[in-house]
């Protein structure tokens, strides 16, 4: 009897041991399975879109966000109703998961709408490829306003972004230029605020040129040239005070009666707006 007793307890142990083996065999299987399964779904995973221009702007939601208080408590307490929570979600929302070359204006209409004010007449003042005198000059002298001098302006100026499909919705490595699609978050942006600034001028309104340039100082492929002159108001605008400016030292390609300055003249003859040219205005 003891002797059988003892048999039955080593078969228990025995039974016991095997179903433990069995048991860890059965843990080491499932982990070595979901491994394998984790890998090859980050091996399939889509993976961020490769551009040729910088990426988004790192902590552009702080960036953006303090532009945005900074400009209507600081520079236009007057603005002080605009939400700026509100226009950082939908400058989101605009590019945030989606594919950055089918960007359309609708994407950015409740942007524009949300930060759209009043420019005061006479104070408009366009520019191309005067972009560094033109803003010292609005800097120095707050009798002008340039569009990086509005709000939409301000909290966007030389700041990048651009979406992906692919989590987490924004492209911190690259975003696509010009040349790569058009309709990029950039471009479609930056037309649709020159659109909207360009409407909202009055009165006699000023647009620097650079007479250095070989090409010509006005260029009809310009922001300028393409959108903004086509949608200023002549039912609005009295005037259009064009100052031809000269690089220090550089060469001066263009007076106001060059060829180029021609063709600008009669685009706008065309559009009944009064013209006054000078060059190198002080």
């Amino acid at each position: 009897m003891p002797f059988q007793q003892g048999s039955a307890r080593t078969r228990q142990r025995t039974v016991l041991l095997v179903g433990m083996v069995v048991l860890l065999a059965a843990l080491i299987l499932a982990v070595v399975l979901a491994s394998v399964l984790t890998h090859g779904k980050q091996d399939v995973s889509p993976r961020m879109m490769k551009w040729k221009d910088r990426g988004t702007t790192k902590n552009l939601q702080e960036v953006i966000l303090g532009r945005c208080y900074s400009y209507i408590m600081a520079r236009y307490p007057e603005l002080g109703d605009k939400d700026c929570l509100k226009i950082w979600e939908s400058l989101k929302h605009a590019f945030i998961y989606k594919n950055p070359c089918n960007i359309t204006s609708e994407d950015y209409q409740p942007l524009m709408e949300l930060a759209s004010h009043p420019i005061p007449c006479n104070k408009s003042l366009f520019w191309s490829k005067t972009n560094d005198l033109a803003h010292r000059y609005t800097k120095s002298n707050q009798d002008f306003l340039t569009l990086e001098d509005t709000l939409l302006g301000y909290m966007a100026d030389r700041v990048s972004w651009c979406g992906d499909p692919s989590a987490p919705g924004i492209n911190y490595e690259s975003c696509p230029k010009r040349s790569e699609c058009e309709s990029n978050p950039s471009s479609v942006f930056w037309k649709m605020a020159s659109k909207m600034f360009a409407e909202a001028a009055c009165g006699v309104v000023q647009v620097m040129l650079n007479g250095s340039v070989e090409a010509g100082a006005f260029r009809s492929s310009s922001i300028f040239g393409s959108i903004e002159i086509f949608n200023l108001n002549p039912d609005k605008v009295s005037a259009v005070h064009i100052w031809l400016m000269h690089d220090i030292g550089g060469p001066q390609s263009e007076s106001c009666s060059g060829h180029s300055i021609k063709r600008l003249k009669s685009i706008l003859e065309d559009r009944n707006f009064k013209i006054i040219c000078e060059d190198n205005y002080r």
